[in-house]
């Protein structure tokens, strides 16, 4: 068990949550909106070797994007979320009080960092959608060498694995089969991509979703 010092830890508070009581007592920061990335390097600065997120898997892929972009991947995360996620599942991490308890006196370990070709990380699920207006996506998707699909579809999902090759993804629908690989690229009349629910501003035409050559230190 690798017990970190207080000093070295810091704590992310999101969406006005408050700091668990077995986080209370640490350095605490309001990150969130726009001040969001200048508040995780600005305590990423403070000395921190690790950062605590208590929010939700859009905060925590926020913070770790921060961090992919500032070229501090170095630096442990450990994620505390109210209840159970789509990431906590992925990447067996607790929840609750338990989540808390584990973000100080975890040990972390690298694990596979997703993102796309905006440096954006996703750490429960991405969508592929039809921008506004659109019915259907239409393009060509493939996963690796596979092809996910050609033509016309609703929408595709794609999740980080905890294992390697790192990601899956498939095509929305009943009986739709996942397909593995490193990397899922899209190529299209227009899409929009939404990550971790979070819906990008402006539509494009193709998005490649990936694993990082370096992961990430989760806290578990």
């Amino acid at each position: 068990m690798n017990t970190a010092a207080n000093g070295d830890v810091a704590v992310l508070t999101f969406g006005g949550r408050r700091v668990p009581g077995p986080l209370r007592g640490l350095p605490a920061r309001v990150a969130g909106g726009e001040a969001g990335a200048d508040t995780v390097i600005g305590a990423v600065s403070a000395d921190h070797r690790r950062l605590v997120v208590v929010g939700a898997d859009a905060d925590l892929a926020a913070v770790l994007t921060a961090l992919l972009r500032a070229g501090r991947l170095d630096v442990e995360v450990a994620y505390v979320p109210r209840r159970r996620t789509r990431a906590t599942r992925i990447y067996r991490l607790p929840a609750g009080r338990r989540a808390a308890r584990r973000a100080r006196r975890g040990s972390p370990r690298r694990v596979a960092l997703i993102r796309d070709d905006t440096a954006t990380v996703i750490v429960g699920r991405a969508h592929w959608v039809p921008p506004e207006g659109g019915g259907l996506l239409r393009g060509e998707a493939v996963v690796d060498d596979t092809v996910l699909f050609d033509g016309d579809v609703g929408a595709v999902y794609v999740e980080p694995t905890p294992v390697p090759p790192g990601l899956r993804a498939r095509v929305r629908g009943f009986g739709r089969r996942w397909v593995t690989g490193r990397a899922a690229q899209l190529g299209s009349t227009g899409v929009a991509v939404v990550r971790d629910g979070v819906r990008a501003p402006r539509a494009a035409r193709r998005s490649t979703i990936y694993r990082n050559v370096e992961g990430w230190l989760a806290v578990g």
